[in-house]
């Protein structure tokens, strides 16, 4: 018995070393990060969700000349962040030219941005489209910005916005 004791112990021993690894080898849905530019390491490029690349962007600027009549369109959209979600980095709005900012979200919540990523220059690849966002999303949307009771309270209405689902984000 005593001998079964001391081998059992001394295979989970090897076997616990034999795992013992320090390097860590992150999943390919993990956040990666490389340099934007190999000579200046300090600006860095994240990469969120599915693989995106850089080809065949569309600006913000042009986006609804691209969707035409249509009520959604798979597009890469080039952008700077306005505002992200102050809880979890669960939705960003990106500045729009015409001045109504496009709320993103991120594709079954698979992922998240810094909550201090706004300003940065973005790439997303998604799907534009026109829907109502209903008052309760708002306002939600709203709380997790951190606006006031007050400007939550304020809305009112349902609005019919362009809104854009990301499966995969670079955030410069």
């Amino acid at each position: 018995m005593k001998k079964i004791i001391v081998f059992a112990s001394l295979m989970a021993f090897l076997y616990s070393c034999g795992n013992s690894n320090n390097s860590h080898t992150p999943s390919s849905d993990s956040l990666q990060t490389v340099p934007a530019d190999k000579t200046n390491a300090i600006e860095s490029v994240q990469y969120y969700g599915e693989k995106v690349n850089e080809d065949s962007v569309v600006s913000i600027a042009d986006l609804k000349a691209h969707m035409g009549n249509n009520k959604e369109l798979k597009v890469k959209l080039r952008g700077e962040i306005e505002a992200v979600c102050q809880k979890k980095g669960c939705w960003m709005k990106l500045r729009n030219p015409d001045g109504e900012a496009i709320h993103v979200t991120f594709k079954d919540y698979a992922f998240f941005i810094p909550t201090d990523a706004a300003g940065r220059s973005v790439i997303v690849e998604g799907i534009a489209k026109i829907e109502e966002t209903s008052i309760a999303d708002q306002q939600e949307y709203a709380r997790d910005g951190n606006k006031t009771k007050e400007e939550v309270a304020a809305i009112k209405q349902p609005k019919t916005e362009l809104v854009f689902e990301a499966s995969g984000v670079i955030v410069k």
